[in-house]
């Protein structure tokens, strides 16, 4: 039996949620229930629980902070992040490859994520976390954000600015970054797509290609070919170069 803890300042919250729960799985329990970080902190110091859900935003604490309050070593436990919508936000999510759901929360989406959780053999993901701390500083630019890259024995953690070109690799994919290393990460171009979406200078040139817009050097319109730095070069396709060009002009 896992267990888990719900951080929400609201009342109704987490009362809906509680009872979400029960109706969801008979293979979690909710061993405390708070209503601020501080309260949170020490159950979960208490209770040493499996899984957290986590209200991002509260008064006087950002669910956040809680990272500042463990070592690496002392998360154990996963986060489940429970949100309003804010595009700024979702998009930081998506970046680090870390679990949310938005309010107000749907069943069927909060049994696929509880299910998720339930599967999993490793639950910590630390290094996720602190880069969803980092991309969620409200300071952090689009530049300075980072994305989070699980490859075959390691996770790897790269700034946006510093990717150059995606290529689809079957269903894997290749990141070129701008210091010439190229990596092979176990996910497909479809799935970065849509952790990068919301940056504006990232573009999916073509089914098989995502480019750094700021690293084009020339567009070849008889090849519909686009040179980037490091020597490399992308497709672009027909029906996207006049998004291409516009994109370009914005830059």
């Amino acid at each position: 039996m896992k267990t888990c803890i719900i951080i929400d300042d609201e009342n109704k919250a987490r009362s809906l949620l509680q009872n979400m729960l029960a109706e969801t799985t008979d293979q979690l329990t909710v061993v405390a229930s708070c209503d601020d970080l501080p309260s949170g902190i020490k159950a979960i110091h208490k209770y040493k629980p499996d899984l957290i859900f986590l209200d991002i935003e509260m008064p006087w604490h950002s669910g956040l902070e809680i990272l500042n309050y463990f070592d690496d070593d002392q998360i154990t436990f996963e986060i489940i992040f429970t949100t309003g919508y804010s595009e700024y936000a979702i998009q930081a999510f998506k970046l680090s490859a870390i679990d949310y759901i938005l309010k107000p929360i749907n069943p069927e989406i909060l049994a696929d994520a509880v299910n998720c959780f339930l599967k999993k053999e490793n639950a910590s993901k630390v290094i996720d976390y602190r880069a969803l701390q980092e991309n969620l500083l409200p300071q952090t630019d689009y530049a300075e954000k980072c994305l989070t890259v699980n490859l075959s024995n390691s996770t790897r953690f790269i700034k946006v600015n510093d990717i150059t070109m995606l290529q689809a690799e079957g269903s894997y994919c290749t990141l070129y970054l701008s210091s010439g290393e190229k990596l092979l990460a176990s996910k497909n171009l479809k799935h970065f797509e849509e952790r990068l979406e919301g940056i504006p200078f990232l573009f999916r040139s073509h089914k098989s290609f995502i480019v750094n817009l700021k690293k084009v050097l020339e567009y070849n319109r008889s090849e519909n070919n686009l040179s980037l730095q490091g020597n490399l070069n992308s497709m672009l396709s027909t029906e996207k170069s006049t998004i291409f060009l516009e994109k370009m002009s914005q830059l």
